[in-house]
């Protein structure tokens, strides 16, 4: 197991773009001089020695000393053992809508992207909880198992989208079902079910799932994105837009958020609705929610004494800016020697 200790660092890998840029004009400028004052043939005679190739390759020796050294920077570190350590909070699980209604553009950007954005921030507003991720549309998956570590939860929402479920649809039927098997502590006395949807429904069971959950001790809390006058759902081909969905009739398919049906999944469930399409509200509540519940301990393991390792990355940082300063422009006798491009030959 790894982590970064400064990784706002990469911030410096910007530097590399701008000197390829500069390294492109200096070499285009040099050539458009070059030919005001001779011809190609008369310059390769009176400066046999030059080489693009040469002035390439201490600039790539320059980027990867660069890269290497911006590594270093951030300095990674790796664990080097797992340790059993007790800790105190709830258990949290979310259930994303990634439907393809979710595309609708009605709040910006789309909702889907709003409701990763509000569980994003929730889980950034989170202590030592446990929390997991379920994503649905006509079936459900497992996007994260239930689990301390809330950085891995970020890095797994973003990548959540409609493609990732094999049949559309919106079925929080089946999200319910699927949060009963995280639950996983039977010592945990308080369990959380958040559901980010626009509150779409085609299933019959729902509401009994819900009160069975309850049952088992769990509070659902729902919140709604889109709004009440709906908008078209964009379709894209390789992430270029193509149009909107489209029914039988040939009609553009308008979404509307369905909040009654939000409300009463949490209504049954000893929950709350909360509309989600101002970022904040949802975050604040929630937060403040799960701050107040009371906290179970439980045991988790983690990696411990995590060892610094960016002298590595400094080392051979240093490396290759040692080999560009040893670098010439000019060819050099192997180089010549090897006559790759039979340039020797075609002189004689």
């Amino acid at each position: 197991m790894y982590k970064l200790e400064e990784p706002i660092y990469f911030y410096l890998f910007a530097i590399i773009p701008v000197m390829i840029v500069i390294f492109l004009l200096v070499l285009w400028w040099k050539k458009r001089t070059q030919r005001k004052f001779a011809d190609l043939p008369l310059l390769k005679k009176l400066a046999p020695n030059s080489s693009t190739f040469k002035a390439t390759l201490k600039l790539l020796m320059l980027l990867l000393g660069i890269s290497f050294l911006v590594i270093s920077l951030v300095n990674p570190k790796m664990g080097s053992k797992l340790k059993t350590v007790k800790r105190e909070g709830v258990d949290v699980v979310f259930a994303l809508d990634v439907s393809r209604s979710m595309l609708a553009e009605d709040i910006a950007p789309n909702r889907l992207e709003k409701a990763k954005q509000i569980i994003s921030k929730i889980i950034d507003q989170l202590g030592s909880d446990r929390i997991g991720i379920i994503i649905y549309a006509g079936n459900s998956y497992p996007l994260l198992p239930i689990t301390t570590d809330h950085a891995a939860a970020n890095m797994f929402l973003q990548n959540a989208n409609p493609d990732m479920v094999s049949s559309q649809g919106t079925a929080i039927y089946e999200a319910l079902e699927l949060a009963k098997t995280f639950y996983d502590n039977n010592d945990q006395t308080n369990r959380f079910l958040i559901i980010i949807s626009d509150g779409e429904d085609h299933q019959e069971e729902t509401k009994q799932v819900a009160q069975n959950l309850a049952n088992d001790g769990v509070k659902i809390y729902t919140i709604g994105v889109g709004t009440e006058n709906g908008g078209p759902i964009p379709m894209r081909l390789n992430g270029n837009m193509i149009g909107y969905k489209k029914d039988r009739a040939g009609e553009t398919v308008i979404t509307k958020r369905n909040a009654a049906v939000l409300e009463e999944i949490a209504a049954i469930a000893n929950g709350a609705y909360i509309d989600g399409n101002v970022t904040e509200d949802p975050v604040k509540k929630m937060a403040g929610i799960i701050a107040s519940a009371e906290k179970n301990e439980f045991e988790t393991k983690q990696f411990a004494d995590y060892k610094d390792q960016f002298q590595w990355f400094l080392g051979i940082g240093i490396l290759f800016l040692l080999l560009d300063i040893f670098l010439f422009d000019k060819k050099t006798k192997w180089l010549r020697k090897v006559d790759l491009f039979n340039e020797e030959k075609t002189k004689r």
